[in-house]
């Protein structure tokens, strides 16, 4: 009789152990999720303003520093006061920290926004056998591909092997190749380049 006895107490009591480690356990938090964005994964970069480009430019209670101005050919802009100023090859956030900078002759503690109204420096052009010829705005990455698209696609009779991009390099004119038959099959896609302001798209 004793001996089953004890052996029931011994294992009330190993029940009870475990109870008490379960209950003493804590749980792990989840990890927060990774926000950053995954590898490969190309930013946007910043706009880079550009000539012919019309900015508008904000001074908080400063009515006579503040209006919208276009970027003149020689990449620069005119404010009153402030007088001339370079903003072509600037993002408009270092051209907002520059024009802070220079309202401080005039303004105590100046506050600016600049923001891009219109972007006419940044255009490239399709001629010859598409549905729409002419100049098409370059806001971000566009390849030769996307703009035939962009322009209504090739005509009937378009020499969709003999496409060319002309762009402008260091003074000098330069041509690519594009055949349009194998980029369309995913064939020879080194010819697809990305294109560059004021680049010339011709199909012949």
């Amino acid at each position: 009789m004793i001996e089953p006895l004890r052996r029931t107490c011994l294992i009330a009591v190993l029940l009870a152990a475990g109870g008490v480690a379960a209950s003493g356990q804590t749980s792990v938090p989840p990890k927060p999720a990774d926000l950053t964005a995954p590898a490969g994964v190309e930013q946007q970069a910043p706009y880079v303003i550009g000539a012919g480009d019309v900015l508008g430019i904000v001074f908080w209670r400063e009515k006579e520093l503040s209006g919208d101005v276009a970027v003149l050919p020689d990449g620069r802009i005119t404010l009153p006061l402030i007088n001339e100023m370079p903003a072509a090859g600037l993002t408009a956030e270092e051209l907002r920290v520059k024009l802070v900078e220079a309202a401080r002759r005039f303004v105590t503690d100046p506050t600016a926004t600049v923001v891009v109204r219109q972007i006419n420096s940044r255009h490239v052009f399709i001629t010859g056998m598409v549905a729409k010829t002419g100049q098409y705005p370059l806001y971000r990455t566009m390849t030769v591909l996307q703009l035939i698209a962009t322009a209504g696609g090739l005509l009937e009779f378009a020499k969709s092997n003999e496409i060319v991009i002309i762009r402008t390099e260091q003074g000098k004119q330069v041509s690519y190749p594009f055949n349009y038959k194998q980029v369309s099959k995913a064939l020879n896609l080194a010819q697809n380049i990305d294109l560059k302001p004021g680049d010339t798209v011709v199909v012949p």
